[in-house]
C-alpha cells in the first residue's frame, strides 16, 4: 500500500482523486456548488499561506541583517501567534463542521477526509514545534542572546513547515472543492 503520510505524500492518491480529476482547479468558480462559504474557505487557506510567506520573509531579513531585533520580535510575536492561533481554530472547525457534513453528502470521499484528519494530528505537532521554536526565538531576541541562531533554526522549522502545510491545503482544496 502507498505511504500517504503528509510527510511522504506528494498528491493525493488516484482513489482519492474522483472529484478533483472530474472539476480541475481552474473550472470551480463556476461550478454551480461554489458559494460564497467555499470563497470563504479557500480565502482562508490563501491567507496562511500569505502569514507563513510573510514570517519567512521576516526571518530572512533579520538574518540577513535588513531588519532590527527590535522589529522582528514586534512582527514575530504578532504574526507567529496569528498564524498558530489561526489555523488551530480553523482546523478544529473543518474537524468537527465541514468534514462531517461534507462526508455526510459524499460517503465515496470517507478515505479522503480520514486522511484530511490524520494530516491534521501531524500538523498539531509541526504546530507545537512552530511555536515552541518562535518562542524560542523571541526568548533569545528579548536576551539578545544567541538570537540569529535561534532563527536560523526557526528558518528552518518554517521551510519544513511550509513543505507539509503546502501539501495539506493542496490536497484539502482537491477533496474538498
Amino acid at each position: 500500500m502507498t505511504d500517504l503520510s503528509l510527510e511522504t505524500r506528494t498528491g493525493l492518491p488516484e482513489h482519492l482523486r474522483i472529484l478533483a480529476d472530474k472539476y480541475p482547479r481552474g473550472d470551480w468558480t463556476g461550478q454551480t456548488n461554489f458559494d460564497e462559504l467555499t470563497r470563504f474557505w479557500l480565502d482562508r487557506h490563501l491567507m496562511f499561506r500569505e502569514v507563513l510567506t510573510r514570517l519567512q520573509t521576516e526571518t530572512e531579513g533579520f538574518l540577513d541583517k535588513r531588519s532590527e531585533w527590535d522589529n522582528y520580535g514586534r512582527q514575530l510575536s504578532h504574526l507567529g501567534g496569528f498564524f498558530i492561533n489561526q489555523l488551530m481554530g480553523h482546523h478544529h472547525i473543518e474537524d468537527a463542521h465541514y468534514f462531517p457534513a461534507l462526508e455526510a453528502k459524499e460517503t465515496r470521499l470517507k478515505q479522503a477526509f480520514e486522511l484530511l484528519d490524520k494530516d491534521h494530528h501531524a500538523l498539531d505537532a509541526y504546530l507545537h514545534a512552530l511555536a515552541s521554536d518562535t518562542n524560542g526565538v523571541l526568548g533569545k531576541l528579548q536576551a539578545r542572546d544567541q538570537a540569529e541562531a535561534a532563527a536560523e533554526t526557526y528558518r528552518k522549522t518554517l521551510t519544513r513547515f511550509e513543505t507539509f502545510l503546502h501539501r495539506h491545503l493542496t490536497d484539502e482544496e482537491e477533496i474538498v472543492v
